[in-house]
């Protein structure tokens, strides 16, 4: 999930039992790109900040090239510390329910 402080601009989901890797990682950020630049334009001239932690896919090569190619900057999220506020109160919420099917999950996220 990827937002600013107005919206969320892009929610990515994995397939079941898919698990993520830097070629994926790398296409998730070409569809933030495009989000950004449909939602948002003025944020790609402005700069992008993404919170990253030390995960294979945030800190492999491409990840890295893709990162400097588009000038995007990176903050550090310690390992292991508590989920931003969002995940605990999504958590909380999405706990309370159960769901028939994948795409009511989804669209209960998004909403």
């Amino acid at each position: 999930m990827f937002w600013d402080s107005r919206e969320v601009m892009l929610l990515d989901i994995l397939p079941k039992r898919e698990s993520i890797h830097t070629d994926r990682y790398c296409e998730t950020l070409d569809r933030l790109r495009h989000a950004v630049r449909q939602k948002r334009p003025g944020l790609l001239r402005s700069g992008v900040v993404l919170q990253h932690d030390n995960a294979t896919p945030h800190t492999a090569k491409r990840t890295k090239e893709w990162l400097e190619r588009y000038k995007w900057d990176i903050i550090p999220h310690p390992a292991h510390s508590p989920d931003f506020h969002l995940f605990g109160l999504l958590k909380v919420h999405l706990g309370a329910n159960k769901f028939e099917d994948e795409d009511k999950l989804i669209g209960e996220v998004c909403d």
